[in-house]
């Protein structure tokens, strides 16, 4: 079983960035696949970046790809996400997420364990 717990976020202005944090709990970590999701107030969750057990493999949602980067540290049991060029469309709250497997999906039910969340805020 794996827990999630998400730091990094907070208010930013327009093109700033952020460094979002996710470290894992358990001895598997290396084992999952891991994405980050977003969900902003009135709106459904989103799904944002995925990366695969290997750390060269990510893919993103378009409306964040060239802006952000998603990746892993085994060793230390943490999924970043680098935000850049941060918009006010970017405000939401950001959640991690772990599946069992080697692939990470743009599904937010594909994934088996949840972190709590940290708000991303960015103004205008």
């Amino acid at each position: 079983q794996v827990q999630l717990v998400e730091s990094g976020g907070g208010l930013v202005q327009t093109g700033g960035s952020l460094r979002l944090n996710c470290v894992a709990s358990g001895r598997t970590f290396s084992t999952y696949a891991m994405g980050w999701f977003r969900q902003a107030p009135g709106k459904e969750r989103e799904f944002v970046a995925g990366i695969r057990v290997s750390t060269t493999s990510t893919f993103y949602t378009d409306s964040v790809k060239g802006r952000f980067t998603i990746s892993r540290d085994n060793a230390k049991n943490t999924v970043y996400l680098q935000m850049n060029s941060l918009k006010p469309e970017d405000t939401a709250v950001y959640s991690c997420a772990a599946r069992r497997g080697y692939s990470a999906s743009r599904l937010y039910n594909e994934y088996d364990y949840w972190g709590q969340g940290t708000q991303v805020t960015v103004s205008s």
